[in-house]
Parts: structure tokens; sequence; C-alpha cells
């Protein structure tokens, strides 16, 4: 999969067959959308092509800085390429991209940078300078310029959105079972390890202190998870917690990773770590030992929970 950063830096002259959208999640409701892509673009002898936008238009258009996004750039990057997808192509979204009329963007866009011969589109699609043009427009540019429009069903868009709305309800809820059986796979955080308290291996469970990065990602309800994590490509398991730890009357939130089995330096390394499963809630406990014993206990049940799914 060819990725371009811009539209403007976009090569290929090749004709295309190109989708619109977020694609956030990359999730079981995305994959009609995806295979029909496929599909179209072997009947044409076309290039798949995907245009997507960062920011997400709306921190940019209603400065909305607490919209939480299921996966960053580089986790989208990485889940589309998985699809035998041509081309994708991030652009930068602003407000000078937002004032482009309908047919600007059909024309300089579409058509003159993308070489489109189809359009994979919502049937509720709006767009142009504040979202006027609808579906019927782009037919009729279609037909002006040549190219095909081929409408997303309401009933794929609605599987989409349901399917969106599901996974970031249920991950806030913490019900990782239900996200991930609408993603397809085990959702998933990227970060750097950096030191934390240290409290950890006072009582026999260091973690690894996470730092992701990019506000905008979504971070599931607190609590203690089964997990997998990715460290230097060596998939190991493990429990997380997400909280405040109570117990140390720690007041901001923190992501800390306890990995069986493992006694590495990994502090500025970049992990990746896979939810499994959710154990219970984060707790207030009267002593640190208590919270060793607890710890004993959950360690005891993930790995019984790992063995049983292995």
């Amino acid at each position: 999969m060819n990725v371009f950063n811009s539209i403007s830096s976009f090569t290929s002259t090749a004709k295309t067959i190109v989708t619109i959208g977020t694609f956030d999640g990359v999730h079981i409701g995305h994959k009609k959308v995806l295979k029909k892509l496929q599909t179209i673009a072997k009947e044409k002898n076309a290039e798949s092509t995907i245009l997507t936008f960062f920011p997400h238009p709306r921190m940019v258009l209603q400065q909305d800085l607490n919209i939480k996004l299921l996966n960053t750039i580089e986790e989208k990057k990485e889940l589309l390429s998985k699809y035998d997808i041509d081309n994708l192509i991030i652009h930068p979204f602003d407000k000078t991209f937002s004032r482009l009329t309908a047919e600007e963007f059909v024309k300089n866009i579409l058509v003159d940078q993308l070489n489109i011969c189809s359009i994979i589109i919502g049937y509720d699609h709006r767009f142009g300078r504040n979202r006027t043009a609808t579906i019927s427009d782009l037919i009729d540019f279609g037909i002006k310029y040549n190219f095909d429009v081929n409408q997303i069903t309401a009933k794929e868009i609605d599987e989409i959105t349901v399917s969106s709305t599901k996974i970031r309800n249920a991950l806030l809820e913490g019900n990782i079972q239900i996200a991930n059986d609408f993603l397809g796979y085990p959702y998933s955080l990227n970060g750097t390890v950096i030191e934390g308290k240290k409290i950890g291996r006072t009582i026999n469970f260091p973690t690894a202190n996470i730092n992701v990065k990019e506000e905008y990602k979504l971070i599931p309800q607190n609590g203690v998870y089964i997990v997998s994590v990715e460290v230097d490509k060596v998939t190991f398991f493990g429990m997380m917690n997400i909280g405040n730890n109570p117990t140390v009357t720690s007041t901001f939130q923190s992501i800390e990773v306890h990995i069986f089995d493992f006694n590495e330096d990994i502090y500025g390394k970049q992990i990746t770590i896979h939810f499994l499963e959710r154990i219970r809630n984060e707790n207030k406990f009267n002593s640190l030992d208590d919270l060793k014993s607890q710890l004993e206990k959950d360690k005891i049940f993930a790995l019984s929970r790992i063995n049983k799914n292995k």
C-alpha cells in the first residue's frame, strides 16, 4: 500500500477508484466498503484508493478537542495495509480545504489530481463548502466529468455507524469483548515506556508505565485488564491497570502494564498493548500487602484465561 501525506503528493497516473471516509477503527462495518472498493478496482483495472483526513474535520471546524478516536494515524495505516489497498491518502484537513466548493473539490481534487474513474460514497454524503452538495450533485458531476458513482447503502452506513458507536461505548464501559467483536481484532494502545514511581517492583509486580502521546486516542474505562504486549516485535502476555492508583494516593491517570516472565529495560521504547479481557475495577486497598495479594489473584486468573484461549 502506497501512503501519501497529502493530495498534492499523490503521484500515480493510473485511473483510480476512490472512497472517502474517516475509517476510524477499521472495524467489521467497514469491511463491505473495502471489499467493494477492491472488487470494482479489479473490474475497472484501476487503483483502489482511500482518501481520509487528519485532523478530524470536527477538530478543525467545530474545534472539538474532546473527540476521541479509535485509531491514531499510524494505527490506521497498519490496519488498512492488511486489506490489499493500492493507495492511502491522508490529507491535512484545514479551514482552507473546507472552503472548496463542491465542484472545485470534484474537478480539482478528484478528477485532475486523483484521476478517478469511479467513487464509492455514502448515500447521505454531503460535501463542498458548508457541506451543501449531496449525492445527487455528485452523480451530476460524475456525468459531467465522466466517472461512476457507487452508493454505499443506508444499511451499510448504519452498520458502520452502529459499529463505531458500540465500540466506543463498550470501551468507555470497559466491555472489551463487545468492542473486540465489533472491531474484529483486539483493541490496542501504542505508547512509549516512561519512568513511574517504581512502587510495583517493591511488591514483585514491576510495571511499564505507558505514555500515549495522542490525546485524541480513546482510553478504555479505568480497571485491570488481561493484555498481550508487543516489545520489539515479540509478543508477551501481562495485565494492565488504567486508573489513578488510589492505594498510593495518586491524583492522575496512569497506564501501567505488568509483563509476565519479563525482566528487560525497555524505558524509551515504543510498545503495543492489545486488550484481551477485563478482570475487575480499580480498587483502593488498605495497604501494599493487600494490593500485592489481589495482584497475585489477578495473575492466576489472567494466566488461566490465557492458557484456556491458546
